[in-house]
């Protein structure tokens, strides 16, 4: 019944193939305008896995008591000394507030701002004793250039400590620090070589600088879901103003973006780079292996419409049932053309081996519908059925894919029976001259002979596989997937460097402000654990003899920090006179003393050079010296600190909106990279507050969840195609050898991928499902032909379509590991080995199986 349907479906087909293939024409043509206008992609990872989950229902009940925390971009400024990054990020902050674009807000971190304030609160009693003294020590210094905060300021500063020692009140070795911070550019200048700018905090804590040169600014803005790159336009207005800021390499200055909208869109930009590199190769390969495979340019014309025809009729389908794609549903292109090239060079081979025996190509398109009829939709069938046994799992991301795939095979089954013989009705391609199977006749005798020997080894490796399946390595870190060159990453995995960024920390909810200081108290106990914050971390000990000190210090440096007028910028002539000025006093002042003369010197050198070399010292000696003077105000205006006097902003970030619930984040001590050591921490953490969500639970339980996902749709997908083919062939037997091969080849998968060195993860996991398809599909094909009487199974037609059809998706499936993006290439190396091998046990093992069992009834 099936086959006399395919016959006269195909007859049609040819006597009316101008009106099949215009009407599959102009369907396509609304097909693609439908989809074009209608499906919308959906850029959002945390949608790939359900929402219904314990875990994501602990990161939603957090994310929602803190919602200003999200879609933000993290902009991470370094320059050349503390001062220089401070003044560029107030600059940057500033500017991007004023920006009347996609920018709506631009602000530096509430904990770092109330830090620049009461840093010193924190310091124990002796390192602040030792801060207040050199501060005091330095007030001549710290007048000069709040006076002139220039380079003729600091320069004046100097004169007034050498005025000191000519009237015997100081001594050459009180200015030497000094002498030496203002000789390291000066030196540099009169060389002509690049000049480093001063570490100016270096010198008033008497040491290097414990402020690095690095700020933070995080920015909000306009957002595109429906695009590529949803932050695209904000990171580029970011980038172009810390540009027209100076803010450059050039200057010393780095600026980079990070967080998780820019390490999304660098996620996508490096897909659709991988794209850009794959797709031509891989359009390139499959043509130039398709013409090799039927030696027709207008069959591979044919089977090419077609494809694009189902393609377009596929998206559709998606665009009907899903709406709006995932990260991973988009791969549903790759799916289809996989298999339905497969479907349609199955049919063409079929087409061709019957042009052959009968050189009538009507009478040789009913042969081929006659004899694919039967394969090709058990094929098609089972193969959706494998696809959709994906749709009940918490993955979303594969359940869409497993949705999309599958309606894709009966599309692709229903143009190889109506398009594709319209096609080559119209196209007329010659006559076959020689047999279309392969000249393997050795081959199969060979497998007659070794039959059991291959079954053996198959069986064999399929137990190794087995025994690696539990401990196949598994890598469910998103960055991981990414291009580790690319900027937001590798900025990220910066940070992650130092604990104390929180990248990779656990964050639970307390019900209050005590419940949680208790549990931070109790976690950060733990040897697990590097510290646990929360926000009464905020409140320093022993403050009330630190602000007495503090007080101490600010009295007698108020008046001099904050004078009553200030100097304007001077000229380039005034920079080059108080150089030459400042050379010819240490040189009378302190002839004998080596630092002032060879500072002299190198002055004087500056001065012969003229203005410009004066302004290139100006700004490598005092360029830092405004945001030095305002962090020192800033820091001596500490004021006694309590929970209830705590900047409202800061305590936004630690208590949710119901004033009640509080934020605990508990940073580890370990290597979260570590599969071991990150569930030891998680187990820790968990322990005491059950409630912990973060990027180690995200990736244990993801991987968790991913992982059940497959086994459990793959055994499913097993169980219900061995029982469709049982239905639709009444024969156990069947089910059976059709199964047998695609299990053991999965399980030498494992195996090849362990030797390879490639993990499980996000991307590559979805060759399970693409395994399940092809594999079915190819034995499909091989047990109908023994069913037929088939016995030389290598010489086949059959083994030719496999073959060329194995070629053509492995070529597809190989540009991908070109890909920058490591998920992308991982998938495509993960694809390519599975297809071979798929290939290899449908080629050897199976028809092995079927020299043991001898011919079928």
């Amino acid at each position: 019944m099936m086959r006399d349907m395919a016959v006269r479906l195909v007859d049609w087909c040819w006597r009316h193939a101008w009106a099949v293939v215009i009407a599959s024409l102009a369907a396509t043509v609304l097909l693609g305008w439908y989809t074009a206008t209608h499906l919308s992609l959906d850029t959002d990872e945390s949608k790939l896995i359900s929402s219904d989950l314990p875990f994501r229902k602990v990161e939603k009940t957090i994310d929602q008591a803190f919602s200003h925390s999200a879609d933000r971009l993290a902009v991470v400024i370094d320059g050349p000394t503390a001062e220089l990054a401070e003044d560029a990020v107030e600059r940057l902050a500033q500017a991007l507030a004023a920006h009347k674009g996609v920018v709506r807000g631009a602000a530096r971190p509430a904990e770092e701002m109330y830090f620049r304030k009461n840093g010193l609160l924190f310091l124990s009693t002796a390192e602040l004793e030792q801060i207040v003294e050199r501060l005091v020590q330095a007030q001549p210094l710290l007048g000069s250039v709040a006076r002139d905060p220039s380079l003729r300021g600091l320069l004046a500063s100097v004169d007034l400590v050498l005025q000191g020692i000519s009237h015997d009140q100081a001594s050459t070795r009180d200015i030497e620090p000094l002498l030496a911070q203002l000789d390291k550019p000066a030196a540099a200048i009169a060389a002509g070589q690049p000049a480093k700018p001063v570490d100016w905090q270096g010198l008033m804590s008497g040491g290097p600088a414990k402020d690095a040169p690095r700020r933070f600014l995080m920015v909000h803005g306009a957002l595109d879901y429906g695009a590529l790159e949803p932050a695209s336009d904000l990171i580029k207005a970011v980038r172009a103003t810390a540009r027209d800021l100076g803010l450059v390499p050039e200057k010393g200055y780095r600026v980079r973006i990070t967080g998780g909208l820019a390490l999304a869109d660098a996620n996508f930009a490096t897909v659709a780079e991988g794209v850009e590199i794959s797709a031509p190769l891989s359009f390139l390969a499959v043509v130039g292996l398709l013409f090799w495979g039927v030696r027709s340019g207008r069959v591979v014309a044919a089977i090419i419409i077609s494809l694009i025809v189902g393609l377009v009729a596929t998206a559709a389908f998606a665009t009907a049932t899903v709406g709006s794609l995932n990260p991973i549903s988009v791969a549903f292109a790759v799916m289809f053309v996989g298999i339905a090239v497969d479907f349609g060079i199955q049919f063409v081979t079929a087409y061709r081996n019957e042009r052959f025996l009968n050189g009538d190509p009507q009478v040789a398109l009913h042969g081929a519908a006659a004899s694919m009829a039967t394969p090709l939709t058990l094929a098609a069938i089972a193969t959706a059925v494998g696809f959709l046994s994906f749709m009940p799992t918490d993955y979303t991301g594969v359940s869409q894919l497993g949705l999309i795939a599958g309606g894709g095979m009966i599309i692709a089954l229903i143009i190889d029976f109506t398009l594709l013989p319209s096609l080559l009705a119209l196209l007329k391609p010659q006559p076959e001259k020689e047999p279309v199977g392969l000249r393997l006749q050795g081959a199969d005798a060979a497998l007659r002979r070794h039959a059991k020997p291959i079954v053996v080894v198959g069986c064999a490796i399929g137990l190794v596989g087995a025994a690696l399946l539990p401990v196949m390595p598994l890598d469910f870190d998103p960055l991981h997937l990414q291009d580790p060159k690319a900027e937001a990453v590798a900025t990220f995995m910066d940070l992650a460097k130092d604990p104390d960024n929180g990248v990779y920390s656990l964050e639970t909810l307390a019900p209050s402000v005590e419940a949680a200081r208790i549990l931070a108290d109790k976690l950060s106990d733990l040897p697990e654990v590097h510290r646990a914050m929360t926000v009464t971390t905020f409140i320093p000990e022993g403050q009330d003899e630190k602000l007495a000190m503090i007080g101490d210090v600010a009295m007698v440096l108020g008046p001099t920090l904050n004078p009553a007028k200030v100097l304007p910028a001077p000229s380039p002539e005034e920079l080059v006179a108080a150089i030459g000025r400042l050379a010819g006093q240490l040189e009378t002042i302190a002839p004998g003393h080596k630092p002032s003369q060879v500072l002299a010197g190198h002055l004087k050198a500056i001065a012969a050079k003229g203005p410009r070399a004066a302004d290139e010292y100006q700004k490598a000696a005092a360029a830092g010296l405004p945001a030095l003077l305002s962090g020192l105000r800033r820091s001596l205006e500490a004021e006694a600190v309590s929970l209830d006097t705590l900047p409202a902003e800061m305590k936004r970030e630690w208590i949710a909106t119901d004033g009640q619930r509080t934020r605990v984040q508990v940073l580890p001590k370990i290597d979260v990279q570590d599969e071991v050591l990150r569930r030891r921490f998680i187990a820790a953490v968990s322990a005491m507050a059950p409630e912990v969500a973060g990027a180690p639970i995200s990736m244990e339980e993801a991987g968790q969840v991913v992982i059940r996902a497959f086994a459990i749709a793959g055994m499913g997908a097993l169980a219900a195609i061995g029982l469709l083919l049982w239905l639709m062939v009444r024969r156990v037997l069947d089910s059976v050898v059709v199964l047998t091969p695609l299990v053991l080849g999965a399980l030498a998968t494992v195996i090849a991928a362990r030797l390879a060195g490639i993990p499980l993860n996000f991307a590559n996991v979805i060759a399970l499902p693409l395994l399940l398809g092809i594999g079915v599909a190819f034995n499909i094909y091989f047990v109908v032909n023994w069913r037929n009487g088939v016995t030389d199974h290598l010489s086949s037609p059959t083994t030719r379509a496999v073959l060329f059809s194995a070629l053509t998706t492995g070529s597809a499936f190989g540009s991908l590991a070109v890909s920058p993006h490591l998920g992308t290439a991982s998938m495509g190396m993960l694809l390519f080995l599975s297809l071979t091998i798929t290939v290899v046990f449908t080629f050897l093992v199976l028809p092995a199986i079927f020299h043991l069992i001898g011919r079928p009834k």
